[in-house]
């Protein structure tokens, strides 16, 4: 394994600001991030029933008539969305550069650990780490963290 400590202090004195000194941001929040589904209604049971985020919308995806473009409430005013492709042949879940590694959604501590016995109750497997991530995969094999810290913080550090 690469020491790369050397790297990220230059990074870090380059373009880290305290945040007395940052710029505030341009962006209002995440309106929606999209990922693929290959089943409307497989993907609709995990993400609202088993994970319990709402469906707030489903519609035709105006790119691509016969695709399917919905929506599920992760809270703050913030929505996951899906689009269906069908007949497109879409291939599996990879891990490619510039694309998605995982999402991690914050809950609160309770919440993690029901929705931690209920992914155990369908038999999807689950992989903690540092007791407050919870890493899984979603039907279609996106890759899928509930933290329990709160936002803007991550294993005790302020990120926010």
């Amino acid at each position: 394994m690469t020491d790369r400590t050397a790297e990220w202090e230059q990074l870090r004195a380059a373009y880290l600001k305290p945040a007395s000194q940052r710029a505030g941001t341009t962006a209002r929040g995440m309106h929606h991030i999209a990922l693929l589904s290959s089943d409307l209604e497989k993907t609709i049971k995990f993400y609202d029933q088993l994970l319990e985020f709402p469906l707030t919308e489903l519609f035709e995806n105006r790119d691509y008539p016969g695709s399917t473009h919905f929506f599920f409430d992760i809270g703050l005013g913030n929505q996951l969305a899906f689009f269906d492709f069908p007949g497109l042949g879409l291939e599996p879940y990879s891990e490619v550069l510039g694309s998605m590694h995982h999402l991690a959604i914050s809950v609160e501590r309770q919440t993690w650990e029901r929705l931690k016995g209920k992914l155990d109750a369908a038999g999807v497997e689950t992989q903690i780490i540092s007791d407050s991530s919870m890493y899984f995969s979603g039907p279609d094999g996106e890759r899928l963290e509930l933290i329990s810290d709160p936002l803007g913080e991550m294993y005790g550090n302020q990120i926010g």
